[in-house]
């Protein structure tokens, strides 16, 4: 009889891993969010988590762990259990360009983090005053005209929107155009509109209230095609006559590294199913973000390592750097 009862035993530790990742989840997970609550990022993961609560049939609880950037909240759920009930709602920034830009980086966002899909992306616009170039085009001859009279405003040194404008800089042809960094985006877009300042990198949703304003002229979005909420607006690569510039401010769910495969693909399935809800899409297209509907873990980190390799050599050429 004890043989049996310690055979039992043994054969039911065996077991209670896959029978614990079978019943993912049984209780209520976190989902991290490294920015301050109320803005974008924040907004986006809440519509997530609400979604994701009815799919899983367990609560997902937001946690705001705002702070260097993003990489207090980052770091949090790097050394987190990998059980699949703390994650995180990353960017491109803690994602994309975090290790690019820290020479003494907390995490690394490839081999720390286990992904579960890319969900978003806010693509990057080109906007100047109304009294402006009325087309890119029109821009890049001007400053090509007047090197280094044109400059440009982003929410500060080191955010993707100051490296996109750096790689817009470099694709539309070594362009000068001299980089003033604001505390935010609010302010450049303030002095924008006052005429302080003659272009902005901005997102296409944080623009677009000015813009159907006419207190601004959006010039093109750097994405792969027009958007569904300002489609007059052209692309990056259609108003220039190039191929293949994008530049969107993406947001991705992940997991700590060594996250077991089932439960990966648990919350995969599930939030393959709440970004292909119509309602879904419509909300985060109103914030003026672009669904990803088709993500997997094997697709999200393969769009990592593009985005960490594609904004290397800028961050390298614009040598900032965020310690």
């Amino acid at each position: 009889m004890k043989l049996l009862a310690t055979v039992a035993l043994c054969l039911g530790s065996l077991a209670s891993p896959a029978a614990a990742q079978d019943a993912y989840p049984s209780r209520t997970i976190r989902l991290v969010v490294p920015f301050p609550a109320g803005g974008p990022t924040d907004v986006f993961a809440r519509q997530y988590a609400a979604r994701m609560s009815a799919v899983l049939g367990q609560q997902m609880i937001v946690e705001n762990k705002a702070g260097a950037a993003g990489a207090i909240g980052s770091t949090e759920v790097a050394r987190a259990s990998a059980d699949g009930y703390t994650l995180l709602f990353a960017t491109a920034s803690t994602h994309g360009l975090y290790n690019l830009l820290s020479k003494s980086p907390k995490y690394d966002s490839l081999e720390d983090f286990s992904p579960v899909a890319i969900v978003g992306s806010a693509p990057a616009v080109v906007v100047v005053h109304p009294s402006g170039p009325t087309d890119l085009a029109a821009l890049v001859a001007a400053v090509k005209a007047a090197p280094g009279k044109l400059q440009y405003g982003s929410p500060g040194t080191g955010t993707f929107l100051h490296l996109a404008g750096e790689m817009f800089k470099t694709e539309a042809g070594g362009l000068d155009i001299p980089h003033i960094p604001y505390k935010g985006s609010a302010p450049a877009m303030n002095d924008l509109i006052g005429n302080q300042v003659g272009m902005v990198i901005d997102t296409l949703g944080t623009s677009l209230e000015q813009y159907r304003g006419g207190k601004v002229r959006i010039l093109a979005v750097a994405s792969a095609k027009r958007s569904e909420l300002a489609p007059d607006i052209p692309t990056v690569d259609e108003a220039l006559r190039i191929t293949g510039f994008e530049a969107g401010l993406w947001n991705l769910v992940a997991a700590p590294a060594k996250t077991p495969q089932p439960v990966l693909d648990r919350l995969q399935a599930a939030t393959a199913r709440v970004m292909a809800d119509p309602d879904v899409q419509a909300q985060l297209r109103k914030l003026g973000i672009d669904p990803v509907t088709e993500s997997s873990p094997a697709a999200a980190r393969a769009f990592i390592e593009r985005e960490r390799a594609r904004f290397k050599p800028v961050v390298a050429a614009a040598g900032v750097s965020i310690d």
